[in-house]
């Protein structure tokens, strides 16, 4: 029963953030990247500190993932956002 409440919750959680996002205007999307950025970077220290409090191997396993894949969403997330803010770079700003 517990784990088809956290599938529910999951899911619930899914549907409304790309509810959130998909109503955003295209004007705040850097800003809120940036802010989404920081936030991921929380996400990694709360996964490393899942996976070192984890016992089984199973959970080293999945908290190790868990580092892994977040760490993917911090530098594309820096990577992209870096890429649009140079999109709006006036050619006189420009060094090279």
């Amino acid at each position: 029963m517990r784990e088809v409440v956290l599938v529910l919750a999951f899911a619930g959680a899914a549907l409304l953030g790309y509810k959130l996002i998909s109503e955003v205007p295209s004007l705040l999307h850097t800003p809120l990247m940036s802010g989404m950025n920081a936030l991921s970077g929380i996400t990694v220290v709360g996964a490393i500190t899942a996976t070192g409090l984890a016992v089984a191997t199973g959970s080293k396993l999945a908290g190790f993932l868990a580092v892994v894949l977040a760490m993917i969403n911090v530098v594309g997330g820096f990577l992209v956002t870096d890429r649009m803010l140079r999109m709006f770079k006036s050619e006189r700003g420009r060094s090279s």
